[in-house]
Protein backbone atom coordinates (compact mmCIF):
# COMPACT_ATOMS: atom_id res chain seq x y z
CA UNK A 1 0.00 0.00 0.00
CA UNK A 2 1.29 3.46 -0.84
CA UNK A 3 0.31 6.33 1.83
CA UNK A 4 0.97 9.82 1.26
CA UNK A 5 3.43 11.01 3.47
CA UNK A 6 3.26 14.36 4.97
CA UNK A 7 1.32 16.64 7.69
CA UNK A 8 -1.68 16.79 4.86
CA UNK A 9 -4.25 14.71 6.03
CA UNK A 10 -7.04 15.08 8.64
CA UNK A 11 -10.10 12.88 9.71
CA UNK A 12 -12.55 14.63 7.72
CA UNK A 13 -10.95 13.19 4.78
CA UNK A 14 -12.08 9.45 3.06
CA UNK A 15 -9.93 6.94 4.24
CA UNK A 16 -8.71 4.35 1.79
CA UNK A 17 -9.14 0.53 3.22
CA UNK A 18 -8.94 -1.61 0.02
CA UNK A 19 -11.16 -2.10 -3.28
CA UNK A 20 -14.22 -3.88 -3.46
CA UNK A 21 -14.95 -6.96 -5.34
CA UNK A 22 -15.54 -5.11 -8.06
CA UNK A 23 -12.78 -3.46 -8.31
CA UNK A 24 -13.15 0.10 -6.98
CA UNK A 25 -11.56 2.02 -4.06
CA UNK A 26 -13.09 1.46 -0.74
CA UNK A 27 -13.24 4.72 1.21
CA UNK A 28 -15.03 5.04 4.34
CA UNK A 29 -15.18 8.71 5.97
CA UNK A 30 -14.24 7.97 9.75
CA UNK A 31 -15.19 11.05 11.34
CA UNK A 32 -18.74 10.93 13.03
CA UNK A 33 -18.43 6.88 12.96
CA UNK A 34 -17.47 4.32 14.93
CA UNK A 35 -16.50 0.80 13.34
CA UNK A 36 -16.45 -2.88 14.99
CA UNK A 37 -14.58 -5.59 13.01
CA UNK A 38 -14.29 -9.44 13.71
CA UNK A 39 -12.85 -12.39 12.14
CA UNK A 40 -10.81 -15.42 13.14
CA UNK A 41 -6.61 -15.13 13.14
CA UNK A 42 -5.34 -14.22 9.56
CA UNK A 43 -8.36 -13.12 8.30
CA UNK A 44 -7.21 -10.11 7.68
CA UNK A 45 -8.29 -8.00 11.02
CA UNK A 46 -4.97 -6.81 11.59
CA UNK A 47 -4.45 -5.52 8.61
CA UNK A 48 -7.02 -3.25 8.36
CA UNK A 49 -6.46 -1.69 11.86
CA UNK A 50 -2.56 -0.77 10.54
CA UNK A 51 -4.40 0.59 7.39
CA UNK A 52 -6.84 2.73 9.25
CA UNK A 53 -4.33 4.10 12.01
CA UNK A 54 -1.49 4.51 9.41
CA UNK A 55 -3.79 7.31 8.05
CA UNK A 56 -5.40 8.96 11.15
CA UNK A 57 -1.55 9.10 12.86
CA UNK A 58 -0.78 11.57 9.95
CA UNK A 59 -4.06 13.32 9.82
CA UNK A 60 -3.16 16.46 12.09
CA UNK A 61 -6.66 16.42 13.74
CA UNK A 62 -6.67 13.30 15.24
CA UNK A 63 -5.30 11.99 18.83
CA UNK A 64 -4.64 8.38 18.86
CA UNK A 65 -5.63 6.06 21.98
CA UNK A 66 -4.97 2.27 21.53
CA UNK A 67 -6.31 -0.54 23.84
CA UNK A 68 -3.74 -3.58 23.16
CA UNK A 69 -4.32 -6.81 25.56
CA UNK A 70 -1.44 -8.74 23.32
CA UNK A 71 0.98 -5.89 23.37
CA UNK A 72 1.36 -7.26 20.08
CA UNK A 73 -0.93 -5.59 17.15
CA UNK A 74 -0.41 -1.74 18.18
CA UNK A 75 2.88 -2.18 19.74
CA UNK A 76 4.17 -0.55 16.26
CA UNK A 77 2.36 2.38 16.70
CA UNK A 78 2.82 3.42 20.02
CA UNK A 79 4.88 6.61 20.01
CA UNK A 80 2.38 8.18 17.76
CA UNK A 81 0.00 7.42 20.16
CA UNK A 82 -1.10 9.86 23.30
CA UNK A 83 -2.24 7.23 25.49
CA UNK A 84 -1.06 3.55 25.25
CA UNK A 85 -3.06 0.68 26.98
CA UNK A 86 -1.67 -2.42 27.35
CA UNK A 87 -2.85 -5.83 29.18
CA UNK A 88 -3.93 -3.18 32.24
CA UNK A 89 -8.06 -2.99 33.51
CA UNK A 90 -6.91 -0.59 35.49
CA UNK A 91 -5.74 1.44 32.97
CA UNK A 92 -8.48 0.81 30.66
CA UNK A 93 -10.73 2.01 32.75
CA UNK A 94 -9.32 5.49 34.10
CA UNK A 95 -8.55 6.30 30.13
CA UNK A 96 -12.25 5.17 29.47
CA UNK A 97 -13.60 7.52 32.22
CA UNK A 98 -11.57 10.50 31.07
CA UNK A 99 -12.69 9.90 27.23
CA UNK A 100 -16.32 10.40 29.04
CA UNK A 101 -15.04 13.34 30.80
CA UNK A 102 -13.51 14.54 27.35
CA UNK A 103 -17.25 14.11 25.58
CA UNK A 104 -19.09 15.84 28.53
CA UNK A 105 -17.25 19.21 28.63
CA UNK A 106 -17.31 18.92 24.57
CA UNK A 107 -20.70 18.98 24.64
CA UNK A 108 -20.92 21.38 27.49
CA UNK A 109 -18.96 23.91 25.34
CA UNK A 110 -21.06 22.93 22.12
CA UNK A 111 -24.18 23.86 24.02
CA UNK A 112 -22.69 26.78 25.10
CA UNK A 113 -22.06 28.36 21.62
CA UNK A 114 -25.18 26.62 20.51
CA UNK A 115 -23.18 24.13 18.08
CA UNK A 116 -24.30 20.84 17.32
CA UNK A 117 -21.16 19.13 16.44
CA UNK A 118 -17.14 19.29 17.07
CA UNK A 119 -15.09 20.52 14.20
CA UNK A 120 -11.92 18.72 14.72
CA UNK A 121 -8.42 20.54 14.40
CA UNK A 122 -5.00 20.25 15.65
CA UNK A 123 -5.83 22.00 18.68
CA UNK A 124 -9.01 20.25 19.47
CA UNK A 125 -8.23 16.79 17.59
CA UNK A 126 -10.93 13.75 17.29
CA UNK A 127 -9.77 11.42 19.78
CA UNK A 128 -9.42 7.72 17.80
CA UNK A 129 -9.76 4.87 20.38
CA UNK A 130 -8.79 1.33 18.87
CA UNK A 131 -9.50 -1.56 20.85
CA UNK A 132 -7.32 -4.54 18.94
CA UNK A 133 -8.46 -7.26 21.21
CA UNK A 134 -12.32 -6.10 22.80
CA UNK A 135 -12.74 -9.64 24.16
CA UNK A 136 -9.77 -9.37 26.84
CA UNK A 137 -11.27 -6.20 28.57
CA UNK A 138 -15.26 -7.28 28.04
CA UNK A 139 -14.10 -11.61 29.07
CA UNK A 140 -10.91 -11.95 30.47
CA UNK A 141 -9.35 -9.88 32.09
CA UNK A 142 -10.28 -7.87 35.87
CA UNK A 143 -13.32 -8.67 37.81
CA UNK A 144 -16.50 -9.25 36.99
CA UNK A 145 -17.51 -6.13 37.90
CA UNK A 146 -14.74 -4.38 36.23
CA UNK A 147 -15.87 -5.94 32.96
CA UNK A 148 -19.33 -4.69 33.65
CA UNK A 149 -17.88 -1.50 34.25
CA UNK A 150 -15.49 -1.18 30.66
CA UNK A 151 -18.62 -2.10 28.80
CA UNK A 152 -20.73 0.57 30.33
CA UNK A 153 -17.90 3.20 29.57
CA UNK A 154 -17.62 2.13 26.06
CA UNK A 155 -21.43 1.81 25.55
CA UNK A 156 -22.13 5.28 26.24
CA UNK A 157 -18.68 6.79 24.61
CA UNK A 158 -19.92 4.62 21.46
CA UNK A 159 -23.43 6.01 22.23
CA UNK A 160 -22.87 9.27 22.84
CA UNK A 161 -19.50 10.10 21.21
CA UNK A 162 -19.55 11.15 17.78
CA UNK A 163 -20.60 14.36 17.72
CA UNK A 164 -17.86 15.35 20.38
CA UNK A 165 -15.47 14.10 17.88
CA UNK A 166 -14.57 10.59 19.52
CA UNK A 167 -14.43 7.76 16.83
CA UNK A 168 -13.92 4.30 17.92
CA UNK A 169 -12.98 1.67 16.12
CA UNK A 170 -12.98 -1.91 18.24
CA UNK A 171 -12.05 -5.35 16.97
CA UNK A 172 -12.11 -8.71 18.21
CA UNK A 173 -10.80 -12.46 16.83
CA UNK A 174 -14.28 -13.91 18.09
CA UNK A 175 -17.54 -11.93 17.78
CA UNK A 176 -19.95 -13.27 20.08
CA UNK A 177 -22.90 -12.13 22.32
CA UNK A 178 -20.79 -12.34 25.35
CA UNK A 179 -18.13 -10.06 23.92
CA UNK A 180 -19.64 -7.90 21.47
CA UNK A 181 -23.07 -7.61 24.06
CA UNK A 182 -26.22 -6.66 21.91
CA UNK A 183 -26.60 -2.89 23.46
CA UNK A 184 -23.03 -2.34 22.63
CA UNK A 185 -22.88 -3.88 19.08
CA UNK A 186 -26.18 -2.32 17.87
CA UNK A 187 -24.18 1.05 17.75
CA UNK A 188 -21.62 0.80 15.36
CA UNK A 189 -22.44 2.53 11.99
CA UNK A 190 -19.60 0.25 9.92
CA UNK A 191 -19.29 -3.72 10.94
CA UNK A 192 -16.35 -4.83 9.27
CA UNK A 193 -15.74 -9.25 9.24
CA UNK A 194 -13.18 -11.45 7.65
CA UNK A 195 -13.56 -15.20 7.51
CA UNK A 196 -15.41 -16.03 10.89
CA UNK A 197 -16.07 -20.24 12.11
CA UNK A 198 -19.66 -20.11 12.34
CA UNK A 199 -22.91 -17.92 10.97
CA UNK A 200 -23.53 -16.86 14.30
CA UNK A 201 -19.98 -15.34 14.52
CA UNK A 202 -20.46 -13.84 11.12
CA UNK A 203 -23.75 -12.11 12.46
CA UNK A 204 -22.54 -10.90 15.49
CA UNK A 205 -20.38 -8.62 13.42
CA UNK A 206 -22.46 -7.60 10.48
CA UNK A 207 -25.87 -8.18 11.77
CA UNK A 208 -28.42 -10.66 12.56
CA UNK A 209 -30.06 -12.12 9.60
CA UNK A 210 -26.84 -11.65 7.05
CA UNK A 211 -25.55 -14.92 6.79
CA UNK A 212 -28.77 -16.14 5.77
CA UNK A 213 -29.72 -14.04 2.68
CA UNK A 214 -26.14 -15.02 1.59
CA UNK A 215 -23.59 -12.30 3.12
CA UNK A 216 -22.21 -15.57 5.30
CA UNK A 217 -18.33 -14.76 6.59
CA UNK A 218 -17.80 -18.58 6.57
CA UNK A 219 -17.94 -18.79 2.61
CA UNK A 220 -15.03 -15.92 2.72
CA UNK A 221 -11.50 -17.45 1.47
CA UNK A 222 -9.20 -18.03 4.55
CA UNK A 223 -6.40 -18.57 1.54
CA UNK A 224 -7.16 -14.76 0.62
CA UNK A 225 -6.18 -12.85 4.07
CA UNK A 226 -8.38 -9.84 3.88
CA UNK A 227 -11.08 -11.19 1.65
CA UNK A 228 -13.88 -9.49 4.27
CA UNK A 229 -17.37 -8.41 3.83
CA UNK A 230 -17.75 -4.61 4.97
CA UNK A 231 -21.27 -2.66 5.83
CA UNK A 232 -21.65 0.82 5.91
CA UNK A 233 -24.44 2.24 7.99
CA UNK A 234 -27.84 2.18 5.69
CA UNK A 235 -26.56 -0.59 3.25
CA UNK A 236 -25.77 -3.88 2.59
CA UNK A 237 -22.46 -5.88 3.07
CA UNK A 238 -19.98 -5.41 -0.03
CA UNK A 239 -17.66 -7.98 -0.34
CA UNK A 240 -13.59 -6.31 -0.57
CA UNK A 241 -10.33 -7.34 0.30
CA UNK A 242 -8.08 -5.12 2.74
CA UNK A 243 -5.15 -3.21 1.37
CA UNK A 244 -2.08 -4.75 3.02
CA UNK A 245 1.11 -2.81 4.53
CA UNK A 246 4.46 -4.35 4.62
CA UNK A 247 5.97 -4.16 8.48
CA UNK A 248 8.66 -2.43 6.86
CA UNK A 249 6.03 0.41 5.73
CA UNK A 250 4.32 0.32 9.24
CA UNK A 251 7.53 0.80 11.01
CA UNK A 252 8.39 3.63 8.48
CA UNK A 253 5.16 5.53 8.19
CA UNK A 254 4.86 5.14 12.18
CA UNK A 255 8.35 6.61 12.95
CA UNK A 256 7.28 9.66 10.68
CA UNK A 257 4.05 10.33 12.32
CA UNK A 258 5.94 9.68 15.66
CA UNK A 259 8.45 12.09 14.21
CA UNK A 260 5.18 14.31 13.26
CA UNK A 261 4.09 14.54 16.64
CA UNK A 262 7.21 15.56 18.45
CA UNK A 263 7.31 12.41 20.45
CA UNK A 264 10.80 11.28 18.29
CA UNK A 265 13.61 12.86 17.57
CA UNK A 266 14.17 13.60 14.08
CA UNK A 267 17.54 12.01 12.43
Amino acid sequence: MNIAIGPNLSITDDYYLGKYATGEAVRLKLAYKNLLGGGEPGSGKSGLENVIIAQAALSVDVSLIGFDGKLVELMAWAEAMDVFVGPEMRKALHTLLWLQRVMDERYASLSARKVRKHVPSAAEPVYMAVLDELAYFTSVTGTKEERELFCTLLRDIVARGRAAGIVVLAFTQRASWDIVPTALRDLFAYRWTGRATTPGSSDVALGAGWAERGFNAMDLDPAKPGDSFLLAEGGMPRRMRVAWMSDEEIAQVASFAARLRGRAPVS
